[in-house]
């Protein structure tokens, strides 16, 4: 079996951070021409009562709660109806992180929404022991609800301004190749960072010989990159400080934040600073996650996996248990307009 033609996976459980997150997910796909599928999981007892809407049943109802991921896979499709993308609908029973990890061998990128504590996002994205970022076998990226004071996030339709951190390790490189190639999708312009710590022993001539050093070591990576992408309008930087204060000072004017994840120990960041689950949790900016499993098997790292991400071995849905295929009816207009309206007033 071969990976899912230039298809995207994107995670639901009733609330409207994964609403949301269908949005994103569907208004991509329809902008690059992917395809998308759309899960939901039900019957985990201890995320039951977080994961669905008010009116989901108590667990251990196998018949009830099958019925309301049905619906809220109903939402979901009518939200990617509207983007104009045809989704098909999957249905989870079992743990989610693993299920993710093993649906991951199948897609070339991974959608979850984001609202803090509980719900499908904590599952995913609170131990680093699983978490999808981590271990994934493609791209993940995190869709945002709210911002830290509780305001609901907008978010443009269209992506104008990317920005990544960029160092010489493999993690870097990667995520570096990614963000071009998604910036140069949309036409957007690429804003490249370079950290630099922070060098308190130094004089200021010094410093500028250090800072002189990372610029044009920068430029050079940058290279291959504008040749490939002549269109592509790059603006290079170099910051003093952690790759995630640079990061976040940036994100005010930019869409979408790609990181590399590296490490065993779930995202511990790139070069001179750690990515950490701080970025997920407080970015008001979707986060494109390039995880370290993914890296790892283009570096032929991973005696298990092959040499290449698109040759990552696949899975038919029938071999991963908990997964099956369901056909829903979608929400009637009426009902998404007013779901609409609550997940972006703006």
């Amino acid at each position: 079996m071969a990976r899912y033609e230039k298809a995207i996976l994107v995670g639901v459980d009733g609330s409207e951070a994964a609403y949301k997150a269908v949005w994103w997910a569907a208004n991509y796909a329809h902008h690059a021409g992917l395809t998308l599928h759309i899960v939901s999981a039900y019957t985990l007892p201890s995320y039951a009562a977080v994961s669905f809407d008010n009116t989901f049943t108590a667990s251990g109802d196998d018949a009830a709660s099958r019925l309301d991921a049905q619906e809220i896979l109903g939402r979901a499709k009518a939200i990617a109806t509207r983007q104009g993308v045809e989704a098909t609908t999957l249905i989870v029973t079992g743990e989610p992180s693993a299920v993710f990890i093993e649906l991951s061998r199948n897609y070339n990128l991974v959608v979850i929404g984001n609202r803090g504590k509980g719900g499908l996002a904590e599952r995913l994205l609170g131990t680093t022991s699983s978490s999808l970022p981590a271990y994934a076998y493609c791209p993940i990226v995190v869709v945002p609800y709210t911002d830290d004071d509780g305001n609901k996030v907008h978010l443009n339709n269209e992506i104008t301004h990317v920005v990544v951190n960029s160092d010489e390790s493999k993690w870097g490189l990667k995520a570096l190749e990614i963000a071009a190639e998604f910036a140069d999708s949309w036409g957007a312009q690429l804003k490249v960072i370079s950290a630099v710590p922070p060098l308190s022993n130094l004089d200021d001539t010094e410093m500028r010989s250090v800072l002189e050093s990372y610029a044009d070591d920068l430029h050079t990576r940058l290279a291959p990159l504008r040749v490939k992408y002549p269109s592509l309008v790059i603006d290079e930087q170099v910051a003093v400080g952690t790759s995630v204060h640079a990061l976040e000072a940036a994100l005010p004017e930019n869409d979408i934040v790609v990181v590399g994840s590296r490490g065993r120990g779930g995202l511990t960041g790139l070069l001179f600073g750690s990515v950490s689950q701080a970025l997920l949790q407080h970015s008001d900016k979707p986060v494109y996650v390039v995880p370290r499993r993914y890296v790892q098997a283009a570096e032929s790292e991973l005696n298990t996996i092959p040499d290449s991400p698109d040759e990552v071995a696949t899975k038919p849905l029938s071999d991963i248990t908990g997964v099956e295929s369901i056909t829903v009816e979608q929400a009637e207009p009426s009902e998404l307009k007013n779901l609409e309206e609550t997940i972006d007033p703006s």
